[in-house]
């Protein structure tokens, strides 16, 4: 995946939005994974599309290509979209600092939390206003009336009203809620609501997540998905993923000379050469030892040091396990103020642990110049954890989690938000009911480490209800029906 960016026009002095340049792949290769059934369906969805679309485009527009579990979510149903012979393009907006602690405040009160970060009064909520202006100014060079445009999540939501003024048709995505609404979450809708008011459709993860005011309107739930062929999500030999995790400082081992390939989501060949940008670490596990993993973005919401802090307080099976901490590089997720300031926490909260348990923690922060290598890294970690953790404060829904049971590793997750529809407790996983309850983390994970048999039995069950259920041929089938229908309009 690159990112182009088209010249300036002199005219206005408004920089093109950058455009994600997307390798088209046909999505009839999903048939082996999904079978005949649901791959007929997909076809005739999404050939019902071409036909209400015609001449006109999907275009979706997002605030970072790399880095979250949005942007990898675009890239891949974008591929399978344009395989299918349909325009679909992928933009992403700019914006200041300002800007962004704006929104990052807003995706913790849409998610029923406060942060520290500006006031949503008049004044941030006009320069909301005038960096989403100029952002729609220059999309409006690429969009023409009638196409239909998805804009995903708080950051966009400002480009609502100038591209409904210019006859696209447009859905905003929410990727993210909670399902007990409050102050804060009031506080985040008020701010919102007079950008969003005028789309023509709304999508959201759950139905809980569904604002009052938005009640009788054109309303989707569509849960997301992963891609089967992709390079996160594709079979890794052991010893491969063995091999990278070396690499990565994850494991004792000899040295790994050279790099390690992997397929491609396209089906070519690439591979993992890269280190970590950070590696926080006494020493590699063993290459024996048991290891625990949780891998997401460096968010307070993800509570990466509430599970650091659990972890360390032994017992429950725990004793003789390691656990990984695994996210991206800090500097390279535009949209996201607050990452640094996370990892930041985390290394310094690591440094107080005992000698004992801090030799047991690693923390690692993954490239993403490669966002394919980054994909298998993770990947790799994945299928070398012998539990995967998500011990989110919050969740609008755990890609990750979906992953790892994809992958048939047994998950400890929190009941929050979209896992919930994702884990059936004691069948596809275990969930945590207070993920502040951090004695009740480490006896669920240390009867996973300590019992195969049963790990290995969730993992089973993990792997089948992600197969039935959140794999992209169902998230593009819905895709296609609400397109065609607004086309159709």
């Amino acid at each position: 995946m690159t990112q182009t960016r088209l010249p300036t026009t002199r005219k206005t002095g408004i920089p093109d939005l950058p455009e994600v340049a997307i390798t088209p792949v046909s999505p009839l290769l999903l048939s082996d994974t999904i079978g005949a059934e649901r791959s007929t369906g997909l076809d005739a969805a999404l050939g019902g599309l071409r036909e209400a679309l015609g001449s006109r485009r999907v275009i979706h527009v997002n605030s970072t290509r790399s880095g979250g579990g949005v942007a990898e979510m675009l890239h891949r149903l974008l591929r399978y979209t344009r395989g299918s012979g349909v325009d679909a393009r992928w933009f992403t907006i700019e914006g200041d600092p300002l800007f962004f602690d704006v929104t990052k405040r807003l995706h913790h009160m849409l998610h029923g939390h406060d942060a520290p970060g500006p006031s949503l009064d008049p004044c941030a909520a006009a320069h909301y206003a005038a960096i989403s202006e100029r952002n729609a100014r220059a999309l409006l060079r690429t969009v023409r009336p009638g196409d239909v445009v998805n804009l995903h999540d708080p950051q966009v939501a400002g480009l609502t009203i100038p591209l409904r003024r210019a006859g696209a048709r447009v859905v905003w995505r929410c990727h993210i809620g909670t399902d007990t609404h409050n102050q804060h979450t009031a506080q985040a809708w008020e701010f919102l609501r007079p950008f969003l008011d005028t789309a023509d459709a709304y999508v959201f993860t759950r139905a809980q997540y569904v604002p009052d005011w938005l009640a009788d309107r054109d309303i989707t739930v569509m849960p997301p998905s992963i891609d089967p062929l992709s390079a996160k999500n594709r079979p890794l030999e052991p010893g491969a993923a063995a091999a990278i995790v070396t690499r990565l400082g994850l494991r004792a081992g000899p040295d790994v000379r050279g790099p390690v390939g992997y397929r491609r989501g396209d089906g070519s060949t690439g591979s993992v050469g890269g280190t970590p940008v950070r590696l926080v670490s006494m020493a590699p596990p063993p290459a024996d030892a048991p290891l625990v993993v949780q891998i997401s973005r460096w968010d307070p919401l993800k509570d990466m040091a509430g599970v650091m802090a659990s972890f360390a307080d032994g017992g429950g099976g725990l004793d003789a396990a390691h656990l990984a901490l695994v996210g991206p590089d800090v500097s390279g997720v535009s949209d996201d103020p607050e990452g640094g300031r996370v990892f930041d926490r985390c290394v310094e909260l690591w440094r107080r642990l005992p000698a004992r348990a801090r030799s047991r923690v690693h923390l690692v922060c993954l490239p993403l110049a490669d966002p394919e290598e980054n994909a298998v890294m993770v990947s790799a970690v994945q299928y070398q954890a012998t539990v995967v953790t998500q011990k989110s404060i919050a969740e609008g829904f755990g890609l990750t989690v979906t992953e790892a049971m994809w992958k048939g590793r047994p998950v400890v997750a929190s009941a929050v938000g979209g896992i919930r529809d994702q884990i059936h407790d004691g069948v596809h996983g275990l969930l945590l009911h207070d993920p502040a309850d951090r004695a009740d983390f480490v006896a669920r994970t240390g009867s996973l480490v300590s019992g195969p048999q049963r790990a290995r039995s969730l993992g089973e069950g993990a792997r089948r209800r992600a197969g039935e259920h959140f794999l992209d041929d169902r998230q593009l089938r819905s895709q296609a029906a609400l397109y065609s229908r607004l086309a159709a309009a």
